[in-house]
This record gives C-alpha cells, sequence and structure tokens, in this order.
C-alpha cells in the first residue's frame, strides 16, 4: 500500500461514513466518484449487499463493499465478507485439469473411462470416446438433467431453519444433510445405465465433441478425474497448486475450510434469506471465496495469459486459455452479451464475444461474475449475496459492471 498514515485514517473516516468500506492502491477522486455511483446503485435496494474488485497483474486497484452481509445483525458487506461463488468455481477446475496434466498425471486427450470405475457413454452413440477435453469445453453431449437441482443441494447443518428458505421453487430444493450421497455415487447415479436418477437427459443427441452445451456433470466429472489421476481429493489438490501458493486463506470449498463468522447470508430477494447450504458436486459451484481472496486468483490469471504465472507453466496458461471452438460447434452462440462466457471456451475459460476472459455464476441467494480484458490486462469481479432474477436486478447487476468496465 502506497498510503500515508493519515491518508488511510481519512479512507478509514470516510468509508464509516458511507456504510462501506473500500480500499486501493491511491485515494483519488476518480475512486470517490466510483464508490458514490456503486452506491447510488446499492440504494436501488436490489440486493442484500455486493461486493466489487477492479485488479491487474500486481494486485487490487480498487476493491469495495456495497450494503449488508447480514441485514438483520446490521453486519455490513466488505471487500472480505465471503460467500458461494457459483459457476466463476469452474475457472479453478480448469486450472486443476492442466496442473493435473503438467504433472503426467492425465492428458486432456484421455478417454474419461481411463479414470472412472464406472462407465460413462453416452446411449445415443455408444461407439463414441468422451474425453476430458470434452467436459473441459461443454461438447462432452453430458447434460444436467433435473435431479441436478432436486438432489444436489443440503442444508449446512446446526442451522436454525426458523425464516430461512429451504424450497427455492418447484425444481430446486435444499435437501437434508442425512440424504446427502458422495460425489461418486452422485455421478453414478446420475450418469450409469442403471443409476436411480438417470433418465434421457442425461445426454444429449449430439456425439461429444460436436456441440457446445452448458453442463454442470461435466464438470464435477473432470474434478472427479482429478481425483482419481492424482490420489487427492478435488480441495486438497486445488488448496495445494492454487490457494495456498496464491495465500487464498479465506477461501475453500467447504464451510469448515473457511472463517464462518465471515460468510454472508444470502437472500432470494433482500428480504428473503436463504438457508446456507453445500452441493455434492461442488467443483462446479460450491466454491466460497470473498472479492479480496477471488482478486488474488485473478490477477494470477491476467499474469498466466501474459507468461508470468506462478501455478502454471507459460506453456500450461497458453493450454488454459486457448480457444477451442468455432461457430459450428454451437447452436445458439451468445454474440449480445459482453459478459457471457457462451461465445468460446479453453479449459473452462469463458470467452465473451469481446474477448473478455473468464465465467459468469448463479445459485440460490448468489449471483457472481469475474472476468479481465486481455488486451488492458485489467479485471473485474462483482459478488452479489442476493438472486438477481428480475429487469431492476438485471439492469443494476449489468450497471455496476460498466461502471467497474469504465474504471482505468
Amino acid at each position: 500500500m502506497k498510503n500515508s498514515v493519515v491518508l488511510l485514517f481519512l479512507l478509514f473516516v470516510i468509508s464509516c461514513a458511507k456504510n462501506h468500506q473500500s480500499m486501493g492502491k491511491v485515494n483519488s477522486p476518480k475512486k470517490d466518484s466510483l464508490d458514490l455511483a456503486l452506491d447510488s446503485i446499492y440504494q436501488q435496494k436490489s440486493f442484500a449487499g455486493f461486493g466489487v474488485a477492479i485488479v491487474d497483474e500486481n494486485g487490487v486497484l480498487y476493491e469495495n463493499g456495497f450494503g449488508f452481509a447480514d441485514i438483520s445483525n446490521g453486519k455490513k458487506y466488505t471487500p472480505h465478507a465471503i460467500q458461494n461463488i457459483a459457476s466463476v468455481s469452474k475457472l479453478f477446475v480448469g486450472i486443476a485439469v492442466v496442473k493435473a496434466q503438467e504433472l503426467g498425471k492425465l492428458n486432456l486427450d484421455d478417454a474419461i473411462g481411463k479414470y472412472l470405475p464406472f462407465e460413462v457413454v453416452n446411449p445415443n452413440f455408444p461407439d463414441e470416446k468422451i474425453t476430458i477435453r470434452h467436459l473441459v469445453t461443454h461438447t462432452s453431449s453430458i447434460g444436467d438433467n433435473e435431479f441436478y437441482l432436486s438432489k444436489n443441494y443440503f442444508v449446512k447443518p446446526g442451522q436454525n431453519l426458523d425464516g430461512l428458505k429451504t424450497v427455492i421453487d418447484e425444481e430446486q430444493i435444499l435437501n437434508t444433510e442425512e440424504a446427502k450421497a458422495s460425489m461418486e455415487s452422485f455421478l453414478k447415479d446420475m450418469l450409469t445405465a442403471d443409476g436411480k436418477w438417470y433418465n434421457e437427459h442425461s445426454f444429449l443427441q449430439h456425439k461429444p465433441g460436436e456441440i457446445y452445451e452448458y453442463s454442470n456433470m461435466a464438470t464435477t466429472l473432470a474434478a472427479f478425474i482429478v481425483e482419481h489421476a492424482t490420489g487427492k481429493s478435488f480441495d486438497e489438490f486445488t488448496k495445494e497448486y492454487i490457494l495456498d501458493p496464491l495465500k487464498m486463506n479465506d477461501s475453500g470449498w467447504k464451510f469448515e475450510q473457511i472463517n464462518y463468522q465471515n460468510f454472508s447470508t444470502l437472500y432470494e430477494n433482500p428480504m428473503t434469506p436463504v438457508a446456507h447450504y453445500d452441493m455434492i458436486t461442488y467443483p462446479d459451484g460450491g466454491f466460497i471465496t470473498s472479492v479480496h481472496d477471488l482478486g488474488k486468483f485473478l490477477s494470477e490469471l491476467i499474469k498466466g495469459y501474459n507468461g508470468k504465472g506462478r501455478i502454471l507453466s507459460k506453456k500450461g496458461y497458453d493450454i488454459y486459455f486457448e480457444p477451442q471452438l468455432n461457430a459450428d460447434n454451437f447452436i445458439d452462440r451468445n454474440e449480445r452479451n459482453p459478459y457471457s462466457e457462451a461465445y468460446n471456451v479453453g479449459v473452462f475459460a469463458g470467452y465473451s464475444y469481446m474477448g473478455n476472459i473468464g465465467h459468469t455464476g448463479g445459485d440460490p441467494g448468489v449471483t457472481s461474475i469475474m472476468f479481465f480484458n486481455p488486451e488492458e490486462n485489467i479485471g473485474r469481479i462483482l459478488l452479489v449475496n442476493t438472486n438477481v432474477t428480475d429487469k431492476a436486478g438485471m439492469d443494476a447487476f449489468y450497471g455496476i459492471m460498466d461502471l467497474l468496465g469504465k474504471f482505468k
């Protein structure tokens, strides 16, 4: 930090007066202006709370929290508030897969059957092999059937559930811990012909490698393969090769791995809290972190893109970021939303049509986005502890991203 003690004190006073916390390399009118503009969006009350960060390859340029991590207790949302980040988690799975390849444990072009204790075959194309590359590019032909939502999410034990939402909608339920299966059992039940949740929607009517179709199940299958190839649980592997090297001390995949006192309440809407939950398929959307810690990871991705990363070699990052698909792989390629990852993909690293690299996410009480612009080497993060579903919420969400995009 370049701030003097006096500047830090003044910044603290200003932050308290505005009921949010702002940090950056240098205090400036530009940052103050961004504070005010973001606070103005918060005052629209579409979200209970949210955090933002802007980073470059050297670290944080700006980070801030607005609103509340817990409305009932008056707890403010700061850059160190911890929450689920939903499918932004997939970027960590991609790094883990490439790291396992660098360690000589697997190869992207291996058939997945080489690493699985059960058979996964698209019954519509039984002679076509599914490869790890197919998994990480969402071209595996593996689908997410209705049981993905109804059997996969579980309430954190020990909560007082009075007033907390546990039935999200007619498709998604937060189940009790007693019914929780292992990752392996869940994958078998969903993807093998004799599985109890296997049905005609478990696989698509496309050959593996042919069509991009976003798949949470394929993501978790990739993480499961990392486990079998390396002999380590996925959370242990990512802690050793990603979290510890980057000093992401407030991050993890399970509640016991983080400081639960800093965990934000999640909200269906600003007045309806959702029970805290985890997932059997935690690699595809269960990462828990703060905008401050996630900024460390995004800075590393920017470094890696420019050949200066720490957790993968230059060649490894080239593999991670290399766009794998073309127009023929898409039925409905997203050429409209600059914040969508559904235009192209590396190893789970999504590309928008404008060339931004990153991912979006959404889960009960969570809306998230993390992208960087490879031309300017600046990345932006937005974590919201509230479902964003209506037009007002979406306008506010993308309004925040537009403001962050103008900050240089």
